[in-house]
């Protein structure tokens, strides 16, 4: 199988990422905080290191400041839930999957008041507009960094520093970036900071993480067992086990710590190089084929390893079938859970055909992608 879906998910994942979560179940495995024992405490400090390989990887002073959940969808309910009240305004815009998206709507049922800036059709918001969308109640700016369906990046830190001069709290949706992309929270101004471990990071399906800044508490998604502080009713206040109730998924994080030491030994930028060189040789080789059309910037340099495409005369669906069942080669199709995305880009309601190399990914992989879709196009 050739994998050319790692927006979705990172596949295969490196071999020091199973051994981390075999050797944790084999010799450890039990939770944090939940013994005394040797067991117990290997748990502990695992946690610790996968918390500091994060932090590290971001730039983050205090890893205490970095909560793990079992997805980025969990993390950006945290921070949207845990953070904004009625009478609130966020702006976000008309690019955000529905991790993001979602949670905003139930806000706004709520009685937070949500303004969703429309993009130009590459997915590219105007910073002037997003200006204009501000208010003096505006408690929030939250968006995307990289657009997983055109893989547009946007201007994060000119975004941050508009934030921080008006006050206002930025939230970042980086999971698309997170391990593709050089990430800061200092440089960015990024206030919250979202993220799944089984994208760029390398790690396992359910894990990921929120970075929550000094200073800024949250209320909690979860309350109960934390491990520590267990003498009273109320859950602790301090980060990470305010945010960090019942058992951890354990094997899964020695899994993200694992991924993200492999991250920080290739280094971000190295592996950004992969990927826009995979993406440019992509697009060089959609050209070449008529009846091909790109949707997004089509420019390595503006966006990451995600590119939508579509065949003229084909449903997405088809395709995909076809590319999977004829050429063993697996890719994204239709609204990739983004459906306000797809209709800021003129494909919804059919979607698109995401293409989407990785850390793995090879140059002969996206030969073969492009000779499949040729044959496609012109059987």
């Amino acid at each position: 199988m050739i994998y050319l879906d790692n927006a979705a998910t990172s596949h295969p994942k490196p071999p020091e990422v199973i051994a981390a979560m075999t050797s944790f179940l084999t010799d450890v495995g039990t939770g944090t905080g939940r013994g005394s024992h040797r067991q117990g405490m290997g748990a502990n400090r695992m946690v610790f290191l996968a918390r500091e390989r994060l932090a590290s990887l971001l730039n983050v002073a205090d890893s205490s400041r970095i909560v793990f959940t079992h997805s980025a969808t969990e993390s950006l309910n945290l921070a949207v839930s845990g953070l904004l009240r009625p009478g609130d305004h966020v702006v976000s815009t008309t690019m955000e999957h529905n991790s993001l998206a979602r949670p905003l709507h139930r806000a706004s049922q709520g009685g937070v008041s949500v303004t969703r800036v429309s993009c130009d059709r590459s997915g590219l918001l105007d910073l002037a507009e997003l200006t204009a969308a501000l208010r003096p109640e505006t408690r929030l700016i939250a968006l995307s960094h990289c657009s997983n369906v055109t893989g547009i990046i946007q201007p994060v830190a000119a975004i941050g520093l508009l934030a921080r001069s008006r006050g206002i709290l930025f939230l970042l949706d980086a999971a698309q970036s997170a391990g593709a992309l050089p990430l800061d929270v200092n440089e960015l101004s990024v206030d919250l900071l979202a993220a799944p471990g089984h994208k760029g990071l390398l790690g396992p399906p359910g894990t990921g993480f929120l970075y929550i800044a000094p200073g800024l508490e949250l209320t909690p998604l979860l309350v109960g067992g934390t491990g520590g502080s267990s003498s009273g009713p109320e859950q602790p206040g301090s980060s990470p086990e305010r945010y960090e109730s019942g058992t951890a998924n354990t094997p899964g994080i020695a899994g993200l710590s694992a991924g993200v030491e492999v991250v920080l030994g290739r280094g971000v930028d190295q592996i950004r190089r992969h990927e826009q060189g995979l993406t440019r040789l992509l697009f060089e080789g959609l050209r070449a084929i008529p009846g091909v059309t790109i949707h997004g910037p089509a420019d390595p340099e503006l966006q990451g390893g995600v590119v939508s495409l579509s065949l003229d005369g084909q449903d997405p669906s088809t395709v995909g079938y076809r590319l999977d069942r004829e050429f063993d080669i697996a890719v994204r199709v239709g609204l990739h859970c983004a459906p306000d995305a797809h209709r800021t880009i003129g494909t919804y309601p059919h979607g698109t055909i995401r293409v989407s190399p990785g850390f793995f990914s090879s140059e002969a992989d996206i030969a073969a992608i492009l000779h499949a879709l040729a044959a496609i196009l012109h059987a």
